[in-house]
């Protein structure tokens, strides 16, 4: 079985030779070279729905050196709007730097510091929904149906209640702070397509959607590449997309998508140990090749996010298996994509546990030095590696082995699989890999 992965319809071809670096900026890194008023939690306390860590963007410019010598091409980094919130996804200006991650300065030499390092940098877009602090909802709060902006929203009746009781207007998840744009009015339309052009045209490298299958209307996602790939015609648009992403992927909307399919199907075979090994088999190579069929896109691959529980904290997770995921997800088609910490081992539950500081300074321990090593030959690895940038997946069963091959003109690198007895449970192994042509 192949999957041919070669269609490149006006996809941004460095994104092919990239691995990508999420970063949640309140809780990466911490400058203090920039000052902001204000009390904040300490460095490492344990994460809340709303605490507030200080992390900034003065902070990611001081680890730049750290990003480039692991390898990352490119950094995604979540919502840096002005938000009241530790995740910044309520934005409430969509045209300013929040003040606690730095200023427009700090922004501008985080783009020229990271572009000297050959790092790109793609932003977080959250055109769904806003904040109630938002100046348009703010408008309608305090003038109710005389606002200019009343139909902005999807709102139910007058007055609004956004602070107390069922709130009668559309919101993300029903959550009042959220509430939802009304995307078919063309002032909205404009306003959000003059946001992407915006921080396009500042230098950014491309944009990853918030949720964009919630605004349910192809000729917007149409109209916002057109947008942006007028200014950036190498700009990467990723959207978050968990289900069936084909109809986002015909070459007029996305150019890829956070792969959560191929995640979910990596963790809920690979971290099984009791599965029956042949119809296991069966699951998995039926889904695998059916992910590999997408014709266009680049896939944004990943094993953890800041919505998703950490790797190691996943149920039957260690470090062995955590080598041999990350292994596997760098060997399969889409470019890989590492959610801050991963490259030692970070712990973390459900949302907000996913969220924890970067233990700067003590983080490398004795066995988690030896993950960052291996993780940073992992990285090495892929990229001097034609085949897996560019090459087709061919899929063989052998046996109670898997065979998986990467393909591209006369490089050729094999990697097999196998399932081994360890105990009563089973253990998974990459038996090897070779270059083979």
């Amino acid at each position: 079985m192949v999957a041919d992965f070669t269609h490149v319809n006006n996809l941004p071809q460095w994104v092919r030779e990239t691995v990508f670096y999420q970063i949640f900026p309140d809780r990466f890194a911490k400058s203090e070279n920039y000052k902001v008023p204000g009390v904040f939690a300490p460095w490492g306390e344990k994460p809340t729905r709303n605490n507030l860590c200080g992390g900034n963007l003065q902070g990611i410019i001081e680890h730049l050196d750290y990003l480039e010598d692991l390898g990352i091409g490119a950094l995604y980094l979540c919502p840096i709007f002005k938000s009241n919130s530790n995740h910044r996804y309520h934005t409430y200006d969509y045209f300013s730097i929040d003040p606690v991650l730095g200023n427009d300065k700090d922004f501008d030499n985080l783009l020229k510091e990271a572009h000297a390092r050959g790092i790109r940098v793609i932003l977080d877009g959250v055109f769904n929904h806003c904040s109630r602090g938002f100046f348009q909802f703010d408008s309608v709060l305090e003038l109710g149906k005389e606002s200019p902006y009343a139909n902005w929203f999807h709102i139910k009746n007058f007055p609004l209640k956004a602070y107390s009781g069922e709130p009668n207007y559309e919101c993300w998840w029903n959550m009042p702070a959220l509430p939802k744009f009304n995307t078919e009015n063309p002032e909205v339309r404009e306003f959000l397509f003059s946001v992407a052009e915006y921080w396009t045209s500042r230098g950014i490298d491309g944009w990853r959607l918030d949720v964009p299958n919630e605004i349910d209307d192809d000729s917007f996602w149409q109209e916002f590449r057109r947008r942006v790939k007028a200014i950036n015609k190498d700009a990467y648009i990723v959207g978050e997309i968990w289900d069936n992403p084909s109809r986002w992927l015909q070459g007029d909307q996305f150019d890829g998508v956070m792969n959560y399919r191929l995640r979910k199907l990596l963790l809920d075979f690979f971290l099984s140990t009791k599965e029956n090994i042949q119809s296991g088999w069966s699951k998995f190579l039926q889904e695998l090749v059916e992910l590999s069929k997408t014709g266009f896109g680049i896939p944004l691959n990943l094993l953890s996010s800041h919505d998703t529980r950490r790797l190691i904290s996943q149920p039957n997770s260690s470090l062995k298996r955590m080598k041999f995921l990350w292994t596997l997800l760098f060997f399969l088609p889409g470019t890989p994509c590492i959610y801050y910490g991963e490259e030692i081992a970070m712990e973390g539950g459900k949302d907000p546990d996913n969220r924890r500081c970067f233990p700067w300074g003590t983080f490398l321990s004795e066995e988690k030095n030896e993950f960052f090593h291996f993780f940073k030959d992992l990285i090495a690895w892929r990229k001097k590696e034609t085949a897996l940038i560019y090459g087709t997946l061919n899929v063989q069963l052998e046996h109670d082995s898997l065979c998986l091959q990467r393909i591209y003109g006369k490089d050729c690198i094999e990697m097999l699989l196998q399932r081994v007895k360890n105990g009563f449970d089973f253990e998974w192994e990459i038996t090897k890999t070779v270059k083979t042509c």
